[in-house]
């Protein structure tokens, strides 16, 4: 599994990022976690806030930050 942080550094993106390496390392999933800060890349991805959580290149949250809980349903479905 393919997951990307979109975010440009602020808080929110990096509690996100946080959040996400934990819910992984909690229910013991393959996934390989990367932060993408470049505003370019991030464009690319159509979204109008940050932070964002891509996996396997399909944006499936952006603009707020998720509870754990539902980070982990992303994760999973």
């Amino acid at each position: 599994m393919e997951i990307k942080i979109l975010g440009t550094g602020c808080p929110k993106c990096k509690s996100l990022e946080r959040l996400t390496r934990n819910t992984v390392a909690e229910i013991g999933i393959d996934a390989n976690i990367s932060k993408v800060e470049d505003i370019m890349d991030i464009m690319k991805y159509g979204i109008v806030s940050t932070p964002a959580l891509v996996i396997d290149e399909k944006v499936v949250m952006y603009g707020r930050l998720p509870s754990t809980n539902e980070i982990k349903k992303f994760l999973t479905q």
